[in-house]
């Protein structure tokens, strides 16, 4: 018996909870549940998180939270309870099958079957952003070893007990080597843990294009969080059926499941919302927590019943669809249907021997660290390189040198393209001569030069070896 905690959330949320906990009490799912209430009501009585802290305890106590769609009211400042709990309990892995339900819904794609397995805490979604000149702003990108191990493990795992053959990783590699090149690393060192399922890698442009045209082609497919982000939106589409799509954030202690779309409060309470997008959250959820013969007994009758043409408004089509019928008629078919399977559609078969091994995070021996360089990027109105260069090699101190000149990653100095266009964010690099070193007081006194010399540095970014291994990039044309 497994205790969760549920959320009906706002709008059509309640009837759709309903619906769902139903079906899957009736498939006998071990669970005792547990309710806390989220959403507009929390947030119009004065919380701007939408939840209360008895609330958070109750979450963190049980672990599992299935949670319906919520109304976040408009202006105020309110933050996105979602958002907030994906960060708050680390849940680093987002989940979205995205399958066609051809011929019974529309689509391009009648055999696609992908699920989309997103790293859901880093990257650029880290929100660390800067603007450094009058003409350029960043965003750091940041990946880690812990953050990649944890999503490419997560996909195998869920691979292998979902009984799919294949895992494949989408990066763009080919430019961010360091850091979509760490992604690809471990997703190629963790592949080899998993020999019984195919692996392959694509980048992340065509990779995109070929799941656009032929998804049938992947299997499950892993991702760094922007692409993830972008890619789960794009293959829930093409599948015809986004209002049917169900997610899972998962953590290493906890762990939240719902459906993708809203609340759509201009439907509550008329017993017409489609049930199947929460209902598919807890069919995920009931495979996380190790229920797999009642999450397949779900799913088939689920899929049994949509074959059938029993379909709620949102889906009913005329000459596809025999019978009309509310959320709560929707669930008393999928019940009735229990221990069924579909003919048309293809059944699941979950892997009920294997439970997803998900060991904590263990760190790796620190690697010997070098400083070999620093690169200081600098602030300058003018538009020659050359002229630069004169400037910042004022900066020079004894053993260390200006070694390039970069814009907007492009080499512009020494030996630059007139062609260039280029901004007034410039990165100069130095680095030590042959017979020299260079230590962070060495930094310093670059920095103290900048100063005397009136040149406007913005930051700084060490450049080090691991291990005798160079672990930065080259300047674009270097």
């Amino acid at each position: 018996m497994t205790t969760i905690t549920i959320a009906k959330g706002d709008g059509i949320g309640p009837e759709i909870m309903d619906a769902t906990l139903a079906i899957i009490l009736a498939a006998g799912a071990q669970i005792k549940i547990e309710e806390i209430e989220v959403g507009e009501k929390v947030y119009l009585s004065g919380n701007t998180s939408g939840i209360a802290p008895e609330s958070w305890e109750t979450i963190r106590k049980n672990k599992i939270f299935l949670k319906a769609p919520i109304t976040t009211p408009q202006g105020g400042g309110y933050k996105s309870l979602n958002v907030t709990t994906r960060k708050f309990l680390g849940l680093y892995s987002n989940i979205r099958p995205c399958m066609s339900l051809h011929p019974f819904i529309k689509t391009k794609h009648p055999v696609m079957d992908i699920v989309i397995v997103r790293e859901n805490e880093e990257d650029l979604y880290a929100g660390i952003e800067h603007q450094q000149t009058d003409e350029v702003v960043q965003c750091l990108k940041l990946i880690s070893r812990p953050g990649c191990e944890k999503i490419v493990r997560y996909a195998f795992e869920y691979a292998k007990q979902q009984n799919r053959k294949k895992v494949t990783c989408f990066t763009k590699d080919n430019i961010m080597k360091q850091t979509d090149g760490l992604f690809h690393q471990v997703f190629d060192e963790i592949a080899a843990e998993y020999p019984e399922i195919e692996n392959e890698h694509w980048i992340i442009d065509i990779g995109a294009a070929k799941m656009a045209d032929t998804p049938e082609a992947f299997d499950v497919i892993v991702m760094p969080n922007l692409y993830g982000d972008v890619l789960s939106d794009v293959a829930a589409q093409i599948t015809g059926s986004v209002g049917l799509a169900g997610s899972a954030n998962i953590g290493e202690e906890c762990a939240m499941f719902e459906a993708i779309h809203g609340s759509a409060p201009r439907r509550a309470g008329q017993n017409l919302a489609n049930p199947s997008g929460l209902l598919q959250g807890a069919i995920m959820m009931l495979n996380h927590i190790g229920q797999t013969d009642v999450a397949e007994k779900v799913q088939n009758a689920w899929l049994k019943t949509i074959e059938d043409g029993t379909h709620t408004y949102d889906i009913f089509k005329d000459g596809i669809s025999k019978k009309q019928v509310g959320t709560r008629e929707f669930a008393e078919a999928v019940i009735a249907n229990l221990g069924q399977k579909p003919s048309i559609l293809k059944p699941v078969n979950y892997n009920k021997s294997a439970s997803l091994n998900l060991p904590k995070y263990k760190r790796k021996p620190a690697a010997e660290k070098e400083l070999v360089g620093v690169d200081i990027f600098v602030h300058w109105a003018g538009t020659d390189p050359n002229e630069l260069a004169e400037k910042v090699k004022r900066m020079e101190i004894k053993g260390i040198e200006l070694s390039m000149i970069t814009n907007r990653g492009i080499k512009v100095w020494p030996d630059g393209f007139k062609e260039t266009f280029c901004t007034d964010h410039w990165r100069c690099r130095f680095k030590p001569t042959e017979k020299s070193s260079i230590d962070k007081l060495n930094i310093i006194e670059l920095l103290n030069n900048a100063v005397f010399e009136n040149i406007d540095t913005i930051k700084t970014e060490n450049l080090y070896a691991f291990n005798g291994k160079q672990a930065y990039s080259l300047g674009q044309g270097q």
